[in-house]
């Protein structure tokens, strides 16, 4: 049975799974975070907030941060002087890609497709595809 993700700095409001995950990933931001994490081969501060969505800074940070605080992302420092990190996503990170996809299938039918195929997103991090 997978671990069950805590943060002793968080109370939530609800006890339906639903909306316990929706206060975790359920902004405009965090999943395409997870996104360009996990298909897109973006891996520092840089590069997501580079990406074609331009997040802004202030909320990169803090989507980072609290996907971090939740264990759905980790860090490590690629860079010493000044100290940059390049971030992954961990078990539990990666494990929201079916939810991606998921996602990903609805668009396609109810708001009229969009660039990629739903079928190849879960092949796309081998491929180099993105979403």
């Amino acid at each position: 049975m997978p671990k069950t993700l805590t943060n002793k700095d968080h109370q939530f409001r609800s006890e339906c799974s639903i909306s316990r995950t929706l206060e975790l990933v359920g902004d405009k931001w965090t999943l395409l975070i997870v996104r360009d994490l996990m298909w897109h081969g973006k891996h520092t501060y840089r590069e997501l907030h580079d990406s074609v969505k331009k997040v802004p800074t202030n909320i990169l940070s803090d989507r980072l941060r609290r996907l971090q605080s939740w264990g759905l992302v980790e860090r490590e420092p690629y860079q010493e002087r000044p100290v940059r990190y390049a971030y992954r996503l961990t078990e539990a990170g990666r494990a929201l890609e079916p939810v991606l996809v998921q996602v990903m299938q609805w668009g396609h039918q109810f708001l009229g497709g969009g660039l990629n195929q739903p079928e190849c997103a879960m092949n796309s991090r081998l491929e180099g595809a993105s979403s």
